[in-house]
């Protein structure tokens, strides 16, 4: 029989019969290495289609398109949910699943972990684990109000459902002026604290934009500061504090010089750096982030996905 009719022959066996490997080689008189060479070559060749009609398939697709294009080492993408409201609890199941998979696969001795509602979320999701082995750390200053913005809680908490060390960085996110900041870290206390920060196996952040809808720029931002004068220098918005140009670059803006947060030359040291966010509003800073390489592992939804697609 001709190659081209067994290669024919097995893919039918295999894939509308559903036959094994093991049982198409008994029948056809083939070695199974034989048939595995026809079933990928049928694959190859278009004479078998595979398609899904999940509608899971989506986010599978866009997340190999998305390490392609900005070379991540993974992508996870969820369902983009018909009430906006509840994108932060998608997010937050999705970087969960993901968190719960890594920890287990890297066995990881250190955590840093930034803010925000995203951050909050995935704490709710994840499996409770035992990992004493594991140190939890703030990696930016925060505020005093709210779940989502106290750094303390959200340290906290992950240390609580992984039973994890944890270690807080007792700092507001700004200082009140790039001198009060320098006589900050320069204490030991607060330079071994910020080395220790970037020393970290992985770290999960969320960034933030320059729209009313960031938490930052309702609440953390020094008092007379605009965002209207970040946005003026190019801001689209902020990784760690830090506010960035729609490549990754910092902006000249005196508050990037009162960040309490590692610079973004050390945080690249990071061997996984996981960014979770999603929304319309987040749009220009993902694309920033990724296309600045600043993140390894992107967490996002199906229709940031495709704008982050559309812009790369």
């Amino acid at each position: 029989m001709e190659s081209h009719e067994l290669k024919i022959r097995a893919a039918w066996l295999y894939h509308v019969e559903g036959l094994t490997q093991a049982q198409i080689a008994e029948r056809m008189y083939l070695t199974r290495r034989r048939v595995n060479e026809f079933l990928a070559a049928a694959l190859e060749e278009g004479i078998v289609r595979v398609s899904f009609t999940s509608p899971l398939a989506a986010g599978m697709e866009l997340e190999s398109r998305l390490q392609e294009r900005f070379g991540l080492e993974a992508a996870v993408v969820v369902p983009t949910p018909a009430d906006p409201q509840l994108l932060h609890q998608a997010l937050g199941r999705g970087a969960a699943a993901y968190l719960d998979r890594l920890i287990q696969a890297r066995k990881p001795r250190s955590i840093g972990v930034g803010w925000g509602a995203t951050l909050r979320e995935t704490i709710t999701h994840m499996t409770p684990a035992s990992e004493p082995g594991i140190e939890l750390r703030s990696m930016m200053g925060g505020l005093t109000r709210g779940s989502e913005i106290n750094t303390f809680e959200v340290v906290r908490a992950f240390a609580q459902v992984l039973k994890a060390q944890c270690h807080y960085f007792a700092a507001p996110i700004y200082a009140e002026s790039p001198q009060s900041r320098e006589a900050i870290i320069t204490q030991s206390v607060f330079e071994r604290i910020f080395r220790q920060t970037c020393e970290v196996d992985i770290s999960y952040l969320s960034v933030g934009d320059v729209t009313r809808q960031s938490l930052q720029v309702r609440y953390g931002l020094p008092a007379g500061t605009d965002v209207g004068d970040l946005i003026a220098v190019g801001a689209v918005g902020d990784l760690l504090g830090r506010y960035i140009d729609t490549e990754g670059r910092p902006v000249a803006h005196p508050l990037n010089a009162q960040v309490l947060a590692p610079d973004l030359a050390d945080y690249r040291k990071i061997p996984c750096r996981i960014v979770a966010s999603g929304g319309p509003h987040k749009h220009a800073i993902l694309s920033a982030t990724v296309r600045a390489g600043l993140a390894t592992v992107l967490i996002t939804d199906e229709e940031s996905a495709r704008a982050l697609l559309a812009d790369g």
